[in-house]
């Protein structure tokens, strides 16, 4: 299941992250282009979780560039970053963070209203959404009256209501039944082919790593190996 070639969405180059005397990435190079799925796999404290948090602008690199829809994390200004990440990064998380006063139709449209979108553009991209994750007789329930794999699908749905360059999903099926979890993958996989999005999933879920079109393996903060899907 090849991706399309195109011109790389997000790259980084010679990462190096450290907390005190530990190195977390060590030199780590890697480019996702758009509509490709790239999973980030490794034991737990490889890396992966500090990799997807610097390439998302969440934490910042102590070295090596990374840059999102050809702007340079490291050059803009904490403001610009903020505002970069709202425009063109989705996120997908394992306890989805949905707000639980909103209702899903609200928790949804969250993202085009911090971005100012007028009202008349947000309410059809958020029915259009609601309808393609199978949520639209939830559309006004909160987040408590929903089971944990109507949750997530919501998440997805505010991940991608902006259209954003690239989704970034830590162990998005890691609080979900197998049946559910293989729902949510398959929701994935059909959405970011449709949209285009580059997915960059950490997951210890070979089910998880099986929808993506290439895997990175992380040992030690560095780059073991990258293998590509047949």
């Amino acid at each position: 299941m090849p991706a399309s070639p195109s011109a790389p969405v997000l790259t980084c180059h010679g990462l190096r992250k450290t907390y005190g005397p530990r190195t977390v990435l060590d030199g780590i190079d890697l480019s996702v282009t758009a509509g490709e799925r790239l999973a980030l796999t490794g034991p737990s404290g490889s890396g992966k979780t500090t990799l997807l948090n610097c390439l998302g602008g969440v934490d910042r690199a102590d070295a090596g560039t990374i840059t999102l829809a050809g702007h340079a994390l490291d050059q803009l200004s904490e403001s610009a970053l903020a505002l970069l990440r709202r425009e063109q990064i989705g996120t997908v998380f394992q306890f989805f963070h949905l707000l639980p006063t909103l209702s899903v139709a609200e928790n949804i449209e969250l993202p085009l209203q911090l971005l100012g979108a007028p009202a008349a553009d947000r309410r059809p991209r958020v029915a259009d959404l609601i309808e393609r994750v199978g949520l639209t007789h939830r559309a006004d329930a909160r987040p408590g009256q929903l089971s944990g794999g109507e949750q997530q699908r919501a998440a997805i749905a505010r991940a991608l209501v902006h259209q954003p360059a690239v989704l970034l999903a830590d162990e998005p099926t890691g609080n979900l039944d197998s049946a559910n979890g293989e729902r949510i993958l398959a929701l994935l996989r059909e959405l970011t082919d449709a949209t285009s999005t580059a997915l960059v999933l950490v997951t210890h879920s070979e089910e998880a790593a099986a929808i993506c079109h290439r895997r990175i393996h992380l040992l030690d903060g560095r780059i073991e190996r990258t293998t590509t899907a047949a």
